[in-house]
């Protein structure tokens, strides 16, 4: 099995290799996002994502008559799910008065939209409404030699950020009040793990979906949480942990014949109760 796994790595490599440094790059900013209890700001985060997706497919067909020819690229749709993905996460992240509309009813807002609208704007396209469908879905398959750059950066950079800028991260996202008081900004900060957020959820999503975008946001990082007493040290575990469930789930996936992202995403939220209960 374990030979027959590997040898499918002729074929498959780029699809691994893009999952694993997915699984990384999200379950880095996924720390941050489960520290801040901010679980659904995850969940409408990868949903506008498809949202994104979904405009730049519907704005395709008249690109041309429009003199904007880049809307028809193969990429302007993952571009179109980063910027998606940015705008959710600052906007819905933000802090706000006591009279606004809570962070929660925010991000369901958001995520019940960008469920709905990408079916009604592409319901008379077959092609386009089988791209967001498989971004529903959840597949590792479509991914490129391109993500898996774009992936290895992502992890590569929230690894920089993490180890040289760690203390003040955590502040901003705890206890806003308290890194105005030592003389931080704290919105050039939240601009910041914004566009981490936004980044890492909108590559992921036109490359493995937003099953496995989400699952590999939150669940890591919850896991990592269960195990570790230090935010710090999650920040390590929780990366190792994404990327050997992945692997785990690749190899199984591989041997039953089964979609890999959605056994990955199993494996690691079958992991959860068994940590939960080692606490008790």
């Amino acid at each position: 099995m374990i030979g027959d796994f590997l040898a499918s790595w002729s074929l498959f490599g780029t699809t691994y290799a893009a999952g694993l440094l997915a699984a990384a790059a999200l379950a880095q900013v996924g720390v941050f996002v489960v520290a801040r209890n901010q679980i659904f700001l995850g969940a409408a985060v990868a949903q506008a994502s498809t949202l994104g997706v979904a405009l730049a497919l519907r704005a395709a067909p008249f690109a041309g008559a429009a003199g904007l020819g880049w809307l028809d690229a193969e990429a302007a749709p993952t571009g179109f799910a980063v910027v998606a993905s940015i705008a959710t996460a600052w906007l819905v992240g933000r802090p706000r008065g006591p009279q606004r509309e809570s962070e929660e009813a925010l991000a369901g807002w958001v995520f019940l939209l960008a469920s709905s609208v990408p079916v009604l704007l592409l319901a008379h396209s077959p092609h386009g409404l089988e791209e967001v469908h498989r971004l529903v879905f959840s597949t590792l398959l479509a991914a490129s030699a391109g993500d898996v750059a774009g992936f290895a950066a992502v992890a590569a950079a929230g690894a920089l950020v993490t180890a040289r800028a760690w203390d003040t991260l955590l502040l901003v996202a705890v206890d806003p009040a308290s890194a105005t008081a030592a003389g931080l900004r704290p919105a050039r900060w939240r601009w910041l793990s914004a566009l981490w957020l936004g980044l890492a959820v909108g590559l992921a999503i036109r490359a493995a979906g937003a099953l496995y975008a989400f699952g590999c946001l939150v669940l890591p990082a919850l896991a990592a949480k269960a195990l570790c007493r230090e935010v710090r040290t999650m920040t390590w575990v929780a990366p190792a942990l994404a990327a050997a469930a992945s692997l785990a789930g690749f190899f199984a996936a591989h041997a039953l014949d089964l979609p890999p992202a959605h056994l990955a995403v199993a494996l690691l939220a079958a992991l959860l109760p068994f940590l939960w209960l080692r606490r008790v």
